[in-house]
């Protein structure tokens, strides 16, 4: 009898983890101007249907357009782009409700931030308008500090409408942790810096790494042992493939995200790997507005599989679930999340016919419940 009800328990238990498995909360950062929003909302995403269920919203928080979520799962830090007045926000995060509580926000002192990651230690951003690199550092209670430190960038590229100064895109810390790289658009620059963390001005620039002129460096990603690095250029649409050590880059390969014979305009933008590192993904926006596959060769190196439309305008992020089951775009104008589902073994996207409406979406961040 006692053994028996310890069975069921234990099958209770388990059945339990796995549906907490499947289950995700996706958080959501949006613009709040150009249509009404609150801010930051939280759905919870089901993994095997691709249903989604509202959870929660901020209330009055301006243009939170990128996030980042600590890794206890704690808090969520916000860039909140408003021009001269931009700022960074601090929040309490409850995964189970999904509620966020906000703690604080701080200036930046430079317009247009626009990326943001953190550790334990520090928040820092990378400021679009204002061509720099912004970092703040974190008290107990998970609110932030005043800024530390502010790295201005300086320099232009031979594309006038674009590259007239430095245009600071992504900032995201190196495999191993010791390094921070920055893209800068303006430049056709990475910058390599050291990180400190906890110096007084935690970063230290080392380098600088020129890529293909008038090409836009915007985002990139590391594979998950850090040898390869791969970057989206956001004016010219090239997708490179670099070998990765110890702050260097060595280019290996360049493709496109851009059909051939297509000759409208086009925006390169985001760009992620699916969690088998099979298959990395990149989206193109303006008249394009598409999403390529491409699968991801033993040697690193890319070959194209398919290139579809995102079914929507502006598809400016994209995230793909922690089971790799589907891929979500985000689309900034057409006010919608678009659900595709994956194929695991070839990497193609297939349209559920499920969508999340909401106000102009353009960062999507899966976190455990």
């Amino acid at each position: 009898m006692k053994k028996g009800f310890l069975v069921a328990l234990v099958l209770l238990f388990c059945n339990g983890i796995q549906a907490q498995e499947k289950k995700f909360n996706l958080v959501i950062g949006t613009y709040t101007k150009s249509c009404e929003s609150k801010g930051i909302y939280v759905y919870e995403f089901d993994t095997e249907t691709g249903e989604t269920v509202y959870k929660s919203a901020t209330e009055n928080v301006v243009n939170p357009s990128f996030l980042t979520l600590s890794k206890k799962n704690d808090f969520v830090y916000s860039v909140n782009e408003d021009g001269p007045k931009s700022t960074v926000s601090a929040f309490k995060y409850d995964s189970k409700s999904g509620k966020l509580d906000f703690l604080n926000k701080q200036d930046i002192n430079n317009p247009g931030p626009c990326y943001i990651i953190n550790d334990d230690k520090s928040v820092i951003t990378a400021n679009y308008t204002g061509g720099s690199v912004a970092v703040f550092g974190k008290n107990k209670n998970g609110s932030l500090t005043p800024l530390k430190q502010l790295d201005q960038h300086f320099g232009k590229g031979p594309n006038p409408k674009r590259q007239e100064k430095s245009h600071v895109h992504m900032v995201q810390f190196s495999p191993n942790h010791q390094f921070v790289l920055a893209t800068d658009l303006g430049t056709d620059q990475m910058y390599l810096y050291q990180y400190h963390a906890n110096a007084a001005k935690p970063l230290e620039l080392k380098d600088s790494i020129s890529v293909k002129a008038g090409s836009g460096p915007r985002h990139f990603t590391f594979s998950k042992d850090g040898n390869k690095l791969y970057l989206l250029q956001e004016l010219d649409g090239t997708l490179s493939v670099f070998n990765y050590s110890k702050g260097k880059l060595q280019l290996v390969q360049e493709t496109t995200v851009v059909e051939e014979g297509f000759k409208e305009s086009f925006t390169a933008a985001d760009i992620h790997i699916s969690p088998d590192e099979q298959f990395l993904y990149a989206t193109n926006r303006k008249e394009a507005n598409t999403i390529s596959c491409f699968k991801i060769l033993k040697d690193g190196k890319l070959e194209l599989v398919s290139r579809n439309s995102t079914l929507g305008d502006g598809p400016r992020n994209f995230a793909i679930d922690p089971t790799g089951n589907f891929l979500l775009v985000a689309h900034q104008y057409t006010n919608d999340i678009v659900v595709f589902k994956r194929d695991k073994t070839t990497g193609k996207l297939t349209d559920t016919g499920k969508r999340i409406p909401l106000c102009s979406p353009v960062c999507l961040v899966f976190t455990k419940i």
